[in-house]
Order: structure tokens, then sequence, then C-alpha cells
């Protein structure tokens, strides 16, 4: 299981109920957490955060900038970062693929504080290499 000290992670969404409730989730687990209202919000807040941002956690679907949109800007400027996507849809085929071949991952909303570990814990686990 990674260790969650000094770790940052980044929440998105623009209904503030969701925002505050994945960010104490976050928190619970030990994480230190940022959270914007929006993509731009979030993109500033990576540009001028001094620590290195480990996950963004955001919605599919967000007025403005997608979480899509927001994550390939995001990991454009920091290639490492994670991304766990939150949605209350069941989406399509298409945004499924486009999650899991961008090393992404979906949480379907509503999720358990368990079910939220498990898949950052998931995402944020070092990489085995292999020889």
């Amino acid at each position: 299981m990674p260790d969650p000290q000094n770790k940052t992670i980044l929440v998105v969404d623009d209904e503030p109920e969701i925002r505050k409730l994945v960010a104490a989730m976050v928190a619970q687990l030990g994480y230190a957490v940022l959270t914007a209202d929006s993509g731009e919000h979030a993109l500033t807040l990576l540009r001028t955060h001094p620590q290195r941002i480990e996950m963004l956690i955001t919605d599919v679907v967000a007025p403005g900038m997608s979480g899509p949109m927001l994550a390939d800007k995001l990991t454009a400027l920091q290639p490492s970062m994670r991304v766990l996507y939150i949605s209350g849809y069941d989406h399509t085929h298409v945004v499924q693929s486009y999650i899991v071949g961008k090393g992404h991952a979906l949480l379907v909303k509503p999720f358990t504080l368990g079910d939220l570990r498990e898949k950052m814990d998931s995402l944020l686990k070092p990489a085995v290499r292999t020889a």
C-alpha cells in the first residue's frame, strides 16, 4: 500500500458539495489535498504549488473544460501525475477505452472510502520493473 505522507492530491469538481466530500475522504486517507472548482483553477494550482501533485481526481463531465481535457493539460505539464476520474454516469465504451488507454482509472459515484482507497492505492503503487 502506498504511503500517503507528503503526497498531494488535487481534487477538481464544479459542485462544491462533491468537491468538499471527496477532499475530506482523501484527507482522511492521510494525503494533503488541494481543491479546485474548475480546470483553469486546477492549472493555476499546478503551476503555483511548490510540491509535486501526485494525483488528479476529477469528474469526467465539467463545464468549460472536461475532465479528460484537464487531465491532458496537467499531465503534459507533469507527466508522472496519476489520474482518477469520478462520475455518476455509466460511460460509453469510447470513454472507457480513452481512460484505460491513458493509464487512468474510473470510479463510479456513489463510492465508499474503501473504494476510493483501493483505486488510489492501485494508481499510486510503485511500478514494478522487469529486467
